[in-house]
């Protein structure tokens, strides 16, 4: 493996005591500067020659030094076990649509992260005094995070250049939603509790995220999602702010700590609000 550091140029440089080399060094450098030149041809596209240096190689066996790491793309949500950042990644060209059995507090963590992804995010809520500061605050005054009564989110219009997070803020029971999931617009719905909607919603998540429930809940939670039972009897014992997200082939259970700017606006991570 090879890379040259020279500009692309025709022909060989001459080196010094070279047949020629002193003629072509002595109309360069001689007389007032420029005339030497003036017959010379320009080098339409090539510029300036650059200076020439050594090649650069490495042998076979170190090639796997110059590797790049290079993780998820998306948001962290927090980090996990063994302290590595868990990134989400919520914007996708195809339908994605999450549930998250939590609180208030973790999902005004996402939409601020995924507004800071360049997301537009439009929270459908029948609760508007509980985002208002942090629709207000985030952005910089710039309407990233809009507010909508329940079943008046107005279409989107999502794209690669601007995609859209909705997040769904309505209780125990929320009704279907005009704004569905479609590609580049990701649907986040928050259920405070397992409720009767809860099993049609987890079934079709892309994913699942779960904060501390009820031993019972966790039970059926289990059942539903798969769940070996150490992971499942965890879930009526975990700490505020943490979280297990699941999908259909991968578990991770995720610690979320708010930022310095968002725990001045939003406190510090609760389970109950």
């Amino acid at each position: 493996m090879s890379h040259s550091a020279s500009s692309p140029s025709f022909g060989t440089p001459s080196r010094p005591g070279a047949p020629g080399a002193s003629g072509r060094a002595a109309s360069r450098g001689s007389g007032p500067r420029g005339a030497g030149s003036r017959g010379a041809k320009p080098r339409f596209g090539f510029g300036l020659v650059g200076p020439r240096r050594d090649r650069h190689s490495v042998p076979v066996d170190q090639l796997e030094a110059l590797a790049l790491p290079v993780g998820d793309d998306g948001m962290v949500i927090g980090v996990d076990a063994e302290s590595r950042p868990a990134v989400l990644g919520i914007n996708r060209p195809v339908p994605y649509d999450v549930t998250l059995i939590g609180g208030l507090w973790t999902a005004q963590v996402l939409a601020l992260r995924a507004a800071a992804t360049g997301a537009r995010v439009a929270v459908e809520t029948g609760r508007a005094q509980a985002w208002t500061a942090l629709a207000q605050a985030a952005g910089g005054g710039q309407p990233c995070i809009s507010l909508h009564d329940v079943g008046r989110v107005p279409p989107q219009g999502a794209s690669a250049g601007s995609p859209v997070v909705v997040i769904r803020d309505c209780g125990m029971r929320p009704p279907r939603g005009r704004v569905v999931s479609a590609p580049w617009q990701s649907v986040v719905t928050l259920l405070p509790y397992l409720s009767p909607v809860a099993p049609r919603l987890l079934e079709k998540s892309s994913l699942v995220g779960v904060q501390r429930v009820s031993p019972d809940e966790a039970a059926q939670i289990g059942r539903i999602m798969s769940l070996p039972r150490h992971e499942y009897e965890a879930l009526s014992t975990l700490a505020d702010g943490v979280t297990l997200w699941c999908t259909p082939s991968d578990r991770q259970f995720v610690m979320t700590q708010g930022t310095d700017a968002e725990t001045g606006l939003l406190g510090g991570a609760r389970r109950m609000d």
